[in-house]
Order: structure tokens, then sequence, then C-alpha cells
């Protein structure tokens, strides 16, 4: 399985630091998601959360029992002064090569699990260990699973000090559900159920908020060609290679970029090439269709574009709702740039090393170079979002 993490925390309004800490842990054998959530709010309950995610992912990595960690956590938190108590809730879900999964839970809300589009819960026993009684389940995760663990924060969104009595973990369940569907990518699921949160706090959150998402999905290609190949005599071996299904024989997404090599693939496969209605865009060219072909988009204008729509990605930055607008939009670069960063695990660039005789004209200032240099960005860009890149030069 492709399994995907990502998430989005808001800030306890007032404060600069988060009271909520997301731990992403990879291993040689599985996949490890930790949140955890400090008693309070700013500095104090960063270092509870800070602290208690760091000891649960350096233990978890290790191989440690949910029992030695709880014990080495309670012997580690510093006491509050106020509360004269060290206090840190806490859910972790770890998902094994194997696809078995465990999933640990201390007073934080019950993580929200969506399967074949459905909100379904999970069987959990309680125990307890050192007079803390946790939650536990075993199970094994499936293609299409997709695991909420929140922070209570999200679970008491409400505006002033009046409790929204409207608002529970079913609202928020029901909001994945709606994203999932929508666009099944946990870093946009993460995004609508803390933008559905801050909404109810009217943007002043009374509470650090966070939504930490991880989703299973079989592994799927996206097939990118661009540039002509040096010899002709190889259009045809690029083009064969990008109709192939991947090696696990599943089909793959293709995408063709550029006049030129749009019409390699067009006189291969004996498809001619469409227009698609779209409005029009001021800054990039419109996209066409060959039967056969998911998309097919002009060069380099187009990929420079899907590079800038995902920078924000790639440098860590907070994304907002502008972000993912432009995302949704009906153009070539936005398509692209969704099916790079919702729609693959796998990214394999079919890129062709001759000089365009497109680019002679001086008004473009593009050659073999340029593109080169473009289709790098694109590799370090989907290298950055997680995905598993390759690369055949023709």
């Amino acid at each position: 399985m492709y399994i995907d993490m990502d998430y989005r925390s808001l800030n306890h309004a007032g404060e600069e630091l988060c009271g909520d800490k997301v731990e992403m842990v990879l291993t040689e054998h599985s996949h490890i998601l930790i949140l955890a959530d400090g008693m309070g709010s700013g500095v104090k309950a960063n270092i509870l959360a800070s602290l208690t995610s760091r000891i649960l992912a350096t233990m978890f990595r290790e191989g440690a029992a949910i029992d030695e960690c709880l014990s080495t956590i309670l012997a580690t938190l510093p006491i509050c002064q106020e509360r004269h108590v060290a206090y840190c809730t806490f859910t972790v879900l770890q998902v094994n090569d194997d696809n078995s999964a465990y999933l640990v839970e201390y007073d934080n809300p019950d993580t929200i699990l969506i399967r074949k589009g459905e909100i379904t819960e999970l069987e959990r026993t309680k125990r307890t260990i050192e007079g803390k009684e946790i939650q536990e389940a075993r199970f094994t995760v499936q293609d299409g699973d997709v695991y909420v663990i929140m922070s209570d924060g999200c679970l008491y969104a409400s505006s002033g000090l009046k409790l929204n009595m409207n608002w529970d973990r079913n609202r928020l369940a029901k909001i994945a559900k709606t994203s999932s569907r929508i666009s099944p990518y946990s870093k946009r699921i993460a995004f609508d159920i803390v933008q559905a949160c801050d909404d109810q706090y009217w943007g002043q959150p009374g509470d650090d908020t966070t939504a930490a998402v991880m989703r299973i999905s079989a592994p799927h290609t996206l097939k990118l060609f661009t540039g002509p190949p040096v010899h002709k005599e190889d259009d045809e071996a690029v083009v064969r290679y990008l109709m192939q299904d991947d090696e696990n024989g599943e089909d793959c997404t293709r995408i063709v970029c550029g006049g030129t090599s749009a019409k390699i693939v067009s006189r291969i496969l004996n498809k001619p090439i469409e227009p698609v209605k779209q409005d029009p865009h001021p800054e990039i060219p419109p996209y066409d269709s060959i039967a056969g072909i998911d998309l097919v988009t002009e060069g380099v204008l187009t990929l420079n574009k899907v590079i800038d729509l995902l920078k924000p990605c790639v440098l860590g930055k907070s994304l907002d709702e502008l972000f993912f607008d432009e995302l949704d939009q009906d153009n070539g670069a936005a398509l692209i740039a969704t099916a790079l960063f919702e729609d693959c695990s796998h990214l394999e660039l079919l890129i062709g090393q001759a000089i365009n005789e497109a680019y002679e004209n001086p008004e473009i200032s593009t050659d073999l170079a340029t593109r080169i240099h473009l289709t790098q960005e694109l590799i370090d860009t989907a290298k950055a979002l997680g995905k598993t890149v390759s690369v055949k030069y023709y």
C-alpha cells in the first residue's frame, strides 16, 4: 500500500507556539503517525507535547511497547507549577508493511476512520497502565482507508465561551467523509477539517486545534512525457512505454506536455489531437485531448506554472484556501498539479532531449537546457511531496 500522511494545526488565539505536536515517522517496515496535546496552551503546552511526541517517536521506532512508552513519559514530563501535574494526551497510529496496524489513544478524541467511503468504528479495548486508562485497537488496513487523529480543539470548536451543541465528533467525521470523496489526499483532508473548526471559532481558536490524517491507497503511477526524443526512430518506443500499464499491471495516468510531443503521440497512436472546451486563462495555454491520454498540454509555460502552484508545499508553507482554489481551476497546470499532488504515488518522467524546433522563435526564451532544468525542478517538487520518481531520457 501507499501511505500518505500530513496534518494542519491552529494555535490558540494569541499564542505564538502550538500546544499540539505531530510526528510522522518512517521506519524500515512501518509508518507511524503521532499526535500529542499538551495541557493548556502556549510555551508550557508546547514543551509537554514536544517531549511526549519525541519520546513516543523514538521508542516506537525502536519497537518499544506502549507500557514502556507511557512509563517513560510519566517519568520525564515536567510538573506544571500551576496545576501540579504533568499531563499530555496522545494518539499513535502505526501501520506496518504487512498492512497490520496498531492504534493507541490516551485521552484524545477517538480516531475517525473512513472506510469504503463510509464512517466506520474500530473495535477498541481499554486497559490501565500505571493508573492511566488507554484505548487500543489492532486491525488490518484496507485500500482507501482514511484515518483522522484530532486534538480536542477540533472536538470543542465554538465561538466565545458558548459550547456549540451541534458540533461533535460525528460532524467532524462527516466533514472527513466528504473531503475524502472530493480529494483523497491527507493534506487537503486535514486542511478541510481544521478550516471547518476555524470557522466555528470565528477565526479566534479557543484551543490549539490539530487534525492529522493518514491515507492508505494502492500505488498509482503518473507517466508524463515531454520533449521530442533525440532520434526520431525512438518516437514509437517512448509512446509504447507511455501506453504500458505499471509494473503491477495496473493502469496509469498519462499526461503529454508540449505541442511537438503531442504530435508524436498523435501520429504513433493514429489518434487526432482534439480541442477541449474550457475557460481561457491569461497565463496558461489551453489543453487538448488525445484518445487514450488523460491530459495533453503545452509544455514549458504550463510546467512552469505547475511548479509555481506546488511551491508552497515544497517550501513547507501553511496552505490556505487560495492554494486549493487555484488547484481546482480548469486549466492544464492545475490539472497536472492536482494529478501530482493528490492522485499518484509514483511519477515516471519520459524526457526527450532533442532541441525542439518550435523554440527557434527568439521570442520564446527556451532551449534544451531550460527544459532539462524545468524537469529537474519537477523531479525535486515530486520528491518533496513524497512521490517515488523515476526518469527515462530519450
